[in-house]
C-alpha cells in the first residue's frame, strides 16, 4: 500500500526520538494536533545476561544489562478514520496481527476507546531473529507514537505496563533510557548513567536463532532446582566499558555456540580483533563488539569481512536523543 505524502495532504508530520533523559513520550515538546509521526525504534544489546530461574508458567527470570544502539528501524504512524493497517518494508516480520507494532497500536487504541485508527509504515533496518530486539523496538515505538496521536491520553505507567505484556525487551525499549539493569521478565529496571557512546560492530551469521529454541538448549544442560550463585554488582563497574566487560557474559553463549560451532568460531575471530568487550546479544544470533574508537571498529569490520556473514557498523547510545523535529 502506497504511503500518503503528508505535504500533499496538508497533514502535519514530526520526528520523534524518545528522550532518554526523561524516558517518556509525553515529555516531548510537540504541537497540540498531530496526525502523522515518524519514530526511531532503536535496537538493544545485552551486555550481561543471566537466566536465573524458570517459573512454573514456563517464563524465565532474568538478570540483564541493556544498552541502546544507534541502529534503528523507522516507524511512521498516521491517523486514519478506523482500524489498523501495517506496511513493512525490507523485512519479513511474520503475520500482521502478531507483529508487536500492530499489537502495541491495538493496545493504545483500545485504551482510548478506538476514537481513530492508524496506518503503520515500518522500515526494517534491525535484523530479524538476531537478539537485537527489533520487534520489541517496533512495539515500544508504536506505544509512544499512537499515544502521541491520542494526545498522550494514556499515562506513562500504563504505557510501561502495556510494554511488559508485549515482551521482556519492550519495557526497556519503551523507557527511553540508554542503559539499565533489569530483572524478572525485564519489567523491573534500574536506570544507570551510561558510559560514553562507543563504536560498536554487529556480526550476523546467515541464520537467525528462535528464542524458544535457545531456551530449550539452555534448559537441556541446566538443573533448575539449583539456584544461581550470589553476585554483588558494584555501581562503578557498571559505568565504564572495562568494568562492564569484567562482569561476565551471556548464559546463552555456551549452549548456542555448542549447537552452532560456526557461530562460536566467528565469535572467537571477533574477540581477536581487540574489542573492549564481545558478547552474543540476547539469545543470538548477532554478535556484538564494542571498541575504543571508530578506527579500531572499522579495522575489525575489514578483518571479519562479509564473505559468510553480515557486518553492521553502529554505536552505543548515551545521553538524551533529539526531541521533535518538524520535517514538513
Amino acid at each position: 500500500m502506497a504511503e500518503r505524502d503528508s505535504r500533499s495532504s496538508g497533514q502535519q508530520e514530526d520526528m520523534i526520538t524518545p528522550n532518554p533523559a526523561v524516558g517518556r513520550s509525553d515529555d516531548l515538546v510537540r504541537p497540540r494536533s498531530v496526525d502523522r509521526l515518524t519514530v526511531a525504534a532503536h535496537a538493544k544489546a545485552n551486555l550481561l545476561l543471566r537466566v536465573l530461574a524458570r517459573e512454573t508458567s514456563g517464563f524465565h527470570q532474568l538478570e540483564t544489562l541493556f544498552t541502546l544502539l544507534e541502529l534503528a528501524d523507522q516507524l511512521t504512524v498516521e491517523r486514519i478514520p478506523s482500524g489498523i493497517e501495517l506496511v513493512v518494508e525490507d523485512g519479513d516480520t511474520g503475520p500482521t496481527e502478531s507483529n508487536l507494532a500492530y499489537r502495541a497500536a491495538a493496545m493504545v487504541l483500545d485504551a482510548t476507546n478506538r476514537r481513530f485508527g492508524v496506518r503503520l509504515h515500518l522500515v526494517k533496518r534491525i535484523p530479524v531473529g538476531a537478539g537485537l530486539g527489533g520487534g520489541s523496538a517496533d512495539g515500544a515505538a508504536a506505544l509512544h507514537a499512537v499515544n502521541a496521536l491520542a494526545g498522550n491520553t494514556v499515562p506513562r505507567h500504563e504505557i510501561l505496563q502495556m510494554a511488559a505484556r508485549l515482551g521482556s525487551d519492550v519495557p526497556f525499549l519503551a523507557s527511553g533510557v540508554p542503559l539499565a539493569l533489569a530483572w524478572g521478565r525485564g519489567e523491573r529496571m534500574f536506570r544507570l548513567p551510561p558510559p560514553p557512546s562507543a563504536p560498536a560492530l554487529l556480526v550476523l551469521p546467515p541464520f537467525g536463532i528462535q528464542t524458544g529454541n535457545a531456551y530449550d538448549l539452555l534448559s537441556a544442560g541446566r538443573d533448575w532446582s539449583q539456584g544461581r550463585g550470589s553476585v554483588v554488582l558494584e555501581l562503578d563497574a557498571l559505568t565504564s566499558w572495562g568494568g562492564i566487560a569484567r562482569l561476565g557474559g551471556n548464559d546463552f553463549e555456551v549452549p548456542v555456540f555448542g549447537k552452532e560451532p560456526g557461530l562460536r568460531d566467528l565469535f572467537e575471530r571477533l574477540c581477536h580483533t581487540g574489542p573492549l568487550l564481545a558478547r552474543l546479544s540476547g539469545s543470538g544470533s548477532a554478535l556484538l563488539a564494542i571498541y575504543k574508537n571508530a578506527r579500531d571498529r572499522d579495522g575489525a569490520a575489514l578483518e571479519i569481512g562479509e564473505r559468510n556473514q553480515r557486518v553492521i557498523k553502529t554505536a552505543t547510545r548515551a545521553g538524551p536523543g533529539s526531541e521533535v523535529k518538524r520535517v514538513t
